[in-house]
């Protein structure tokens, strides 16, 4: 499918998610990562730019109000994947991001890679391959607001928000106040003609 170009917009779009939905899923992963971990003890959350990194920072304050050993700050991190992604010829240029690794790396740690929508797969495969080049974590899970379906590669999440079975025609827009200074939401586009 190409690009709608500037000028051109959906056809309809909804809300799926609101403020309040978004909340109740980050609070619900919170918990499903501290359960799966069984407690926060060696545990990064490194969140993909751009929506990724703000929903680290959110999953790690909600985990750090349930387990008061933690420090919120101690357990995000940021990982830019601009340089691993194998599509960098058709996509139009992005700046990089910086990666922030929490002050104890990433060895021997469990690794919950944070991203807002899962599509094809490789965002989350160029993530792996950088956090390849920055150390040796025990485990990588995967947590995500949104999974939209349509895989090109063989990933899948072990946390999701909300499974959003989609047409190749919608686009799923996250918007978060971080990122977009407007209300969290996240809106299914229809860019059918």
């Amino acid at each position: 499918m190409s690009m709608p170009s500037p000028a051109q917009s959906p056809s309809s779009s909804r809300v799926v998610l609101s403020e309040a939905d978004i909340d109740r899923a980050l609070t619900r992963i919170a918990h499903e990562i501290l359960e799966a971990n069984k407690g926060s003890r060696d545990l990064v959350l490194m969140g993909i730019p751009r929506r990724g990194y703000p929903l680290a920072c959110r999953l790690a304050a909600k985990i750090a109000a349930a387990d008061p050993s933690v420090s919120a700050a101690a357990i995000a991190g940021q990982l830019d994947v601009t340089m691993f992604r194998d599509d960098l010829q058709r996509q139009p240029t992005r700046p990089p991001y910086p990666t922030a690794l929490p002050a104890e790396g990433l060895d021997d740690k469990v690794v919950v890679l944070v991203d807002d929508v899962l599509y094809s797969g490789r965002t989350i495969r160029a993530a792996l391959d950088a956090l390849v080049d920055l150390g040796r974590p025990r485990i990588v899970r995967l947590a995500v607001l949104v999974d939209r379906g349509h895989r090109e590669l063989p990933i899948r999440a072990d946390h999701v928000g909300k499974n959003l079975p989609t047409s190749s025609v919608e686009k799923v827009r996250v918007r978060l106040a971080e990122i977009d200074q407007v209300a969290d939401e996240v809106v299914i586009e229809d860019w059918s003609e």
